[in-house]
């Protein structure tokens, strides 16, 4: 039943963990969706970026590493962003921009021995970012932002269908992308977040913090025209920071931290006169702690206005 208990929370797990049962196996953010440029502010104007994110796992990891259970978990997020960049720059050339993401989510769960346990589609959990300033430099991009997570998906504690977790969550974050090379060939890319949780109604259940780590090194090929193809090695990690409080948590599930890692790599073509972007993204998980493993493939889709 212990097994079973972890494969349900996590079968909850869409755009956030939702956190209806007595164990945090995620963070809110879905990894790996900074990874590459993360410092680059996009040009004065509007943007649209689609993603497209496919998180599949197969195994549960205790503290140890050791494979406690398995099934099968899939889950889909349809994220629909939406950015405006100011055209005034202020403090050394900053510009202000704001986003909102909208996402479309599908998730589904399988026990090796009892078959299916959960599914759920629908509109999950937004994220608005009212506050963000970016530096586009010579030979380095950064940004800073403030962000926070809203509970507009359906959630009802207890059940298995919920596309949302129920309680909000706030984010500070910040992206660099530094230019190797005068011609700005190669780049790497680093971004941080940390995820300030807030109860969640129903199981009052307060989750543990996170912090949010993505990176990638890209090299960038000419085509023609004014058409570039990057490609490179691409990552991310993602840890429990503090306890998680609740009723129904035990000591040792209180201390018991997820640990998350991987490695991919990552493809993207620019058409700057169409004013397109497309990008590939593929992530292998290994060494997890308390939380399940498999692997991401992401399909991104940028459009300037």
């Amino acid at each position: 039943m212990k097994f079973r208990r972890k494969l349900i929370v996590f079968a909850l797990y869409i755009f956030t963990s939702a956190l209806a049962l007595s164990a945090q196996v995620r963070g809110l953010y879905p990894p790996g969706m900074s990874a590459t440029y993360s410092g680059i502010t996009p040009g004065p104007g509007f943007s649209y970026v689609n993603q497209l994110l496919i998180y599949s796992r197969s195994t549960m990891r205790d503290r140890n590493g050791k494979i406690t259970a398995t099934g099968n978990n899939s889950v889909i997020l349809d994220m629909n962003s939406f950015v405006w960049v100011s055209k005034k720059e202020f403090l050394g050339g900053a510009r202000f921009s704001m986003s909102a993401t909208l996402p479309i989510a599908r998730n589904s769960l399988t026990n090796e021995a009892t078959g299916p346990i959960s599914g759920a589609s629908g509109f999950g959990d937004s994220y608005y970012q009212p506050f963000i300033l970016g530096w586009n430099k010579e030979r380095v991009g950064i940004r800073a932002v403030y962000g926070f997570l809203a509970p507009t998906g359906r959630y009802e504690a207890g059940k298995n269908d919920n596309v949302g977790s129920g309680y909000w969550t706030h984010v500070f974050a910040s992206g660099q992308t530094v230019y190797l090379t005068k011609k700005k060939a190669t780049t790497f890319s680093a971004f941080q977040m940390y995820e300030f949780h807030t109860r969640q109604p129903g199981t009052n259940i307060h989750p543990g913090q996170t912090f949010d780590l993505d990176f990638s090194l890209m090299h960038s090929l000419p085509l023609k025209g004014d058409r570039s193809f990057q490609f490179g090695l691409i990552g991310y990690n993602q840890y429990q920071t503090t306890d998680k409080k609740g009723p129904t948590i035990t000591p040792q599930q209180a201390k018991d931290y997820y640990k998350v890692n991987a490695i991919g790599f990552a493809t993207q073509v620019a058409l700057p006169k169409q004013r397109l972007n497309f990008g590939f993204k593929y992530f292998k998980e290994f060494a997890n702690r308390s939380t399940f493993q498999g692997y991401s493939v992401q399909v991104t889709g940028a459009y300037k206005f």
